[in-house]
C-alpha cells in the first residue's frame, strides 16, 4: 500500500533592501554638514549664517532626489555609498563657504583678476548637475554589463578626451583644462571613469593569456615578450600626457589604474612589481628635463628652501605649517589660517584647510569617509556574480583611491605634488560631476550584486513528484 503525503513549498525570503538604513544614514550626514555650516558662521561672525536655512534645503533636496531615486530604481544597491558621497559633498561646500569669507583671498582675486567671484554657489550647481547626472546613469544604465559592448569605443573615447587639453593653452602650468564658452572643464575626470570601462572589458577577454603564460625568474612570473605590449602601450601613453601636458596627477592615475585592474584580473604580483619600476623610471626620467614636473620635484624634496628666492614652493611650504598649526584637534571651524596658501587653498590645498581648522583628527576622519567609499567599492567587486562587474567596480574604486591619494600626499608632502582636486572635498565642477557619475556606476554594481537571484521556474514534473513510503 502507497501513501502520498502532502508537499509543502518554501516561498524565497526576500532579502532587505537597507534602504532605511539608507535614509537614516543621509540625514546623518546632511544634519553634519548643517552642524558645520552653523559652527563657521558663529566662529566669523558670531552669529548663525542668514545662508544656513537655503543651504540644509539644498541639500535635502539633493540628497532626497538621490535617495528616491535609488530606492525605486535601485533597490538592492549598497546603503553606504549615498550618504558617504553626500557627507563629503556637503562638508566640501562648507570649507568653500568657508574660504568665500576670507578677506585676504577677496583682497588677492580683486588684485589679480579685478573682481571677486565666490565660488560656493558655483560649487552647489555642479553639485545639482553632478546629482543630476547620477539620477541619468541609474535611469539609463539599467545593467552595467551593457557597458561591455562599448570596450573600444570607450578607449577611442578616453584618449581623445585625455589628448584633448594638448590643444589648449596652459593653465597653471600645466595643460588639464579646455575652455568652451567661458568654462573650463577638465576632460581627465570623465576618462578615468571611460577608460576603467575599457580596461575591464579589454582585460576580460585577455586575462587568461597574460595570467598563465609567464617564465618564472627570482621568484616572479615574467610575461611574454608578446603579453608586455599592452602595459608598454600603456606606459608610453601616460609618459606623453605627462611630458606634453605636464600632468604628473593623470599620468599616475591613468598608469596605476591599469596596474591595479591588470593585477586583480591576473593575480600576478610580477605586474605590480614591473608597474612601479616603470611608473618610477618614467616620472623620474621626465623630471630630469621637464621644468614644470622639475620644480615641482624639487619643491617636495625642501618645501622651504625656496621661500626666499623663486618661491615655487610656497604652497606646499604653507601646507605642511597649516598641518602644523592645527596640531591633534585643529583651531576649530572658521578660525585657522590656511588661507595663506593663496588662490590654491579652494582647490588641492583645501586639504590644509582641514588640517589646520579640525587638525589631525579631522584629517582621519575626512580621511576614513574616502576610505570607507573604496571600501564598498571593494566589497561590491567581490560580491559581483560576473567578471566585468567585478574589474569595472575594483577599476572604479582604484582610481578613485589613487586620486585621494595623489592629492592628499601631494598637499602633506608625501609625493610631488600633483595638481589633482580632492573628489568632491575641493571647488571644480567637472571633479564634482564626475565623481557623482562614478558613485552612480558602482551603486548599479552594487545593486545587480546584492539584488536576490530570481527564483527557479516551477517545474511541470513537479505535480508527479510523489513519496512513497512502504
Amino acid at each position: 500500500m502507497s501513501v502520498v503525503t502532502n508537499t509543502t513549498t518554501i516561498g524565497a525570503i526576500d532579502a532587505p533592501s537597507r534602504r532605511n538604513t539608507e535614509l537614516m544614514m543621509m540625514g546623518f550626514a546632511i544634519a553634519i554638514s548643517v552642524f558645520a555650516y552653523a559652527n563657521v558662521g558663529l566662529a566669523m561672525d558670531g552669529k548663525l549664517p542668514s545662508g544656513m536655512f537655503g543651504y540644509g534645503a539644498g541639500l535635502v533636496l539633493l540628497g532626497g532626489v538621490a535617495h528616491l531615486v535609488v530606492r525605486k530604481f535601485a533597490r538592492y544597491a549598497d546603503p553606504l555609498l549615498l550618504p558617504l558621497a553626500t557627507l563629503l559633498n556637503g562638508l566640501g561646500l562648507v570649507l568653500i563657504w568657508r574660504l568665500d569669507q576670507s578677506p585676504k583671498l577677496i583682497r588677492d582675486a580683486e588684485n589679480y583678476y579685478g573682481v571677486f567671484t565666490p565660488s560656493a554657489p558655483r560649487q552647489l550647481m555642479y553639485s545639482a548637475v553632478g546629482v543630476a547626472l547620477f539620477v541619468g546613469v541609474l535611469l539609463l544604465l539599467k545593467d552595467h554589463r551593457i557597458l561591455q559592448r562599448y570596450t573600444y569605443i570607450s578607449m577611442v573615447a578616453a584618449l581623445f578626451l585625455l589628448i584633448l587639453p594638448m590643444f589648449f593653452p596652459a593653465k597653471f602650468g600645466a595643460k588639464i583644462w579646455i575652455n568652451i564658452a567661458g568654462f573650463s572643464i577638465q576632460p581627465g575626470e570623465f576618462a578615468k571613469i571611460i577608460i576603467a570601462i575599457f580596461f575591464a572589458g579589454y582585460l576580460m577577454v585577455k586575462r587568461d593569456a597574460l595570467a598563465l603564460a609567464s617564465r618564472r625568474f627570482m621568484g616572479l612570473y615574467l610575461p611574454r615578450g608578446r603579453d608586455l605590449g599592452p602595459i608598454l602601450v600603456i606606459w608610453a601613453l601616460s609618459i606623453l600626457i605627462l611630458v606634453f601636458e605636464t600632468d604628473l596627477g593623470t599620468s599616475l592615475l591613468f598608469f596605476g589604474l591599469f596596474v591595479i585592474m591588470l593585477y586583480v584580473a591576473t593575480e600576478r604580483t610580477s605586474w605590480i612589481v614591473f608597474g612601479l619600476l616603470m611608473s618610477a623610471v618614467g616620472a623620474v626620467g621626465v623630471a630630469s628635463f621637464e621644468p614644470h614636473v622639475e620644480a615641482r620635484v624639487n619643491a617636495w624634496k625642501d618645501p622651504f628652501k625656496c621661500f626666499h628666492t623663486d618661491g615655487s614652493c610656497e604652497q606646499i611650504g604653507n601646507a605642511i605649517m597649516s598641518f602644523g598649526s592645527g596640531g591633534t584637534l585643529g583651531s576649530g571651524w572658521g578660525q585657522g589660517h590656511s588661507d595663506l596658501i593663496g588662490f590654491a587653498a579652494n582647490a588641492d590645498f583645501i586639504l590644509a584647510t582641514v588640517g589646520d581648522e579640525l587638525g589631525l583628527a579631522g584629517m582621519m576622519a575626512v580621511l576614513l569617509v574616502y576610505g570607507l567609499i573604496v571600501e564598498r567599492g571593494v566589497r561590491t567587486a567581490l560580491a559581483a556574480r560576473d567578471p566585468f562587474g567585478k574589474l569595472l567596480a575594483i577599476g572604479l574604486s582604484g582610481a578613485f583611491a589613487i586620486q585621494v591619494f595623489v592629492v592628499a600626499g601631494g598637499v602633506m608632502g608625501l609625493i610631488p605634488l600633483t595638481g589633482m582636486t580632492m573628489p568632491f572635498l575641493a571647488a571644480g565642477g567637472s571633479s564634482v560631476i564626475a565623481n557623482w557619475a562614478l558613485i552612480g556606476i558602482l551603486i548599479r554594481i552594487s545593486d545587480t550584486a546584492r539584488r536576490p537571484a530570481p527564483a527557479p521556474a516551477p517545474s511541470t514534473d513537479a505535480e508527479m513528484t510523489q513519496v512513497v513510503r512502504p
